[in-house]
């Protein structure tokens, strides 16, 4: 005897009240052509009842991971992230001992001007 699934034989799983007209692939669509910046196209489809504020201007391109508009001429740019500084990166970005004297100095002066014992 086999059994699985909750669906009573002879039953359409996922059919309810509303007609085939109204969902799946009998439901009237709109195909949206979105590009991201290396001219990578993506048509997504929706509703065709579906208002134009629900519909979204950017979205994530699936062949390149980057955001894509629907816009062909303008994409979206893609986002500049800054490389990761190695420890050695900071140490070199480290002041010299007499900037950072001078500069302790002129915090140390500013200080004494405020409480007025400069």
């Amino acid at each position: 005897m086999v059994s699985g699934g909750s669906a009573i034989r002879g039953s359409r799983v996922g059919s309810g009240p509303m007609g085939e007209q109204d969902r799946g692939i009998h439901a009237d669509r709109i195909a949206i052509s979105y590009w991201d910046a290396l001219g990578n196209e993506t048509v997504r489809y929706f509703a065709a009842n579906l208002p134009d504020d629900e519909v979204p201007d950017v979205i994530d391109s699936p062949t390149s991971g980057l955001p894509a508009g629907r816009d062909r001429d303008n994409p979206p740019q893609v986002a500049k992230n800054e490389p990761y500084k190695t420890h050695l990166a900071y140490v070199k970005e480290r002041r010299t001992e007499e900037e950072a004297t001078q500069i302790l100095d002129e915090a140390l002066l500013k200080l004494r001007q405020r409480r007025g014992t400069a």
